[in-house]
């Protein structure tokens, strides 16, 4: 049995999306405890030009929600970025795993070859499946984990390499 591109994309972002939801859960019961304020970290960021926390988890769920849309044929549910407390993030992350969980490993048959078509206000990416997932929605989608889990380390949020990998 060969290895499927749903079994290369699905499952590893439910799991990083199930660990990104835990490390929230952690954050927020240590903010409390150290009586940071919660807002704080929804805000935090790296450097002046990217984008806050908040944003980093609502673009990892879009990517998420969109790689699954592009590689089965279908659409992606439209979630409003409106979520500003951990609580609402939170609640994201559980809706994009249940509409990832929704799909069925026999609707990404024949997904590697599946015409691409990204479009972006710059310019539009087009590629075929094989090449979306590998070099442009995994990426992209750990990038944004990868840099929320930063920022929560970077604001004294203890977590660590096991809480970014989880459990087995």
């Amino acid at each position: 049995m060969s290895f499927s591109i749903y079994e290369a994309t699905l499952p590893p972002m439910m799991r990083m999306l199930h660990n990104l939801g835990a490390i929230l859960d952690k954050a927020k019961d240590q903010a409390a405890a150290k009586g940071v304020a919660l807002e704080d970290l929804v805000e935090a960021r790296l450097a002046p030009d990217m984008h806050p926390f908040k944003r980093q988890i609502q673009i990892a769920s879009d990517a998420a929600k969109g790689c699954a849309a592009r590689l089965s044929g279908s659409e992606a549910p439209s979630f409003p970025d409106t979520e500003h407390t951990f609580d609402e993030l939170r609640q994201r992350i559980t809706k994009t795993l249940d509409y990832l969980k929704s799909f069925k490993p026999a609707q990404f048959d024949g997904a590697e070859d599946r015409h691409i078509v990204i479009k972006t206000p710059h310019r539009n990416f087009e590629m075929n499946g094989r090449d979306f997932a590998t070099s442009y929605a995994l990426p992209n989608f750990f990038f944004h984990v990868t840099t929320a889990y930063g920022l929560l380390r970077h604001k004294g949020i203890d977590i660590g390499k096991a809480d970014y990998l989880g459990g087995n």
